[in-house]
């Protein structure tokens, strides 16, 4: 991730990495640092694979820690109250038909950082957010993705209101 890249979060997403930004800063790095005192205390530290783990860890906690402090410095951060409901907008859950299938699907777009498939969470940077990206209710849109060419519909677009 780029030093300065701007990073979209709703305020899902904002607390979220909050959250894991303060249990990494509180928690982990506590452990982290007591596994190191306790592989010291082993003794020779050429041959010690507890430290060198330990080390390991650390530095993918300090990383992970950065990330999300720059991620945090960089952010936009998107107002339920600001997402359009007559256009699909990144903070918005859009209500789509798959007009090969007939299913209908609901995805929230949101920022690279948020994303999670797995909750229908959708990049805006990923092919069917970009294409749904700026469509209004009944538009139809054909999006590449790595299957093939998927048709949607786009039937409803709303914003969060379980806050």
């Amino acid at each position: 991730m780029g030093e300065n890249k701007q990073v979209i979060l709703t305020y899902e997403g904002v607390k979220k990495v909050e959250d894991e930004l303060e249990h990494l800063k509180t928690v982990k790095r506590k452990e982290v640092t007591q596994k190191i005192k306790t592989a010291i205390s082993f003794g020779d530290l050429s041959e010690n694979a507890e430290y060198d783990e330990a080390k390991n860890e650390q530095a993918f906690v300090e990383g992970r820690i950065a990330t999300l402090e720059n991620m945090l410095k960089n952010a936009k951060i998107i107002d339920d109250d600001d997402i359009k409901t007559d256009v699909v907008s990144v903070g918005a859950i859009i209500k789509v038909k798959d007009l090969e299938y007939g299913d209908e699907m609901e995805f929230t777009i949101v920022g690279s950082a948020e994303a999670d498939p797995s909750k229908m969470k959708i990049s805006n940077e990923a092919p069917i957010g970009r294409g749904l990206l700026g469509k209004k209710v009944g538009e139809k849109v054909e999006i590449q993705v790595p299957d093939g060419t998927c048709t949607y519909e786009v039937i409803q677009i709303r914003r969060n209101t379980s806050k």
